[in-house]
């Protein structure tokens, strides 16, 4: 009876560690965030206000720092169909767009993709696209705008 009680207890102890492997606990690395969706004309207009963004549920790709010269880029776009870095998690946002996922601390790299095509279209100085750091002990908070529809 001991035995299968303690059986039970390292067993629940083992799922429930498994089980939460995607929350943050409190002094994890990682990141959290938004991805919203906008479209359409953004250009301000005193007679058409700007839609707000809205959330939008979808998979954010995380691949290691990633620079232009380490992608196949699709013409001249913010578009990419292959990407040489090392890929390390994907994660799904709920349907307000809100995500959170644990990383270690590093440097990172977000798309997300229409049809087969990956899509970023944020760039740092060095052309590293969309860089994200996360820090030891830190959680980034991120906000990714799915844009390829919109016109400024």
């Amino acid at each position: 009876m001991k035995r299968q009680l303690i059986c039970t207890l390292l067993g629940a102890v083992f799922l429930s560690s498994f089980v939460r492997s995607e929350k943050m606990g409190c002094g994890q690395s990682g990141i959290k965030g938004h991805l919203y969706l906008e479209r359409g004309n953004r250009m301000p207009s005193p007679d058409d206000p700007i839609i707000p963004p809205k959330g939008i549920k979808t998979t954010l790709y995380i691949y290691e720092l990633t620079n232009l010269g380490q992608v196949s880029r699709d013409g001249v776009s913010a578009f990419y169909r292959s990407i040489s870095t090392s890929f390390i998690k994907q994660v799904e946002s709920a349907e307000d767009g809100s995500f959170q996922t644990p990383l270690q601390p590093g440097k990172y790299s977000l798309f997300v993709k229409k049809g087969d095509l990956f899509y970023s279209n944020v760039f740092d100085g060095d052309n590293n696209i969309h860089p994200v750091e996360v820090k030891k002990g830190a959680v980034t908070e991120v906000n990714f705008k799915v844009n390829y529809d919109a016109v400024y």
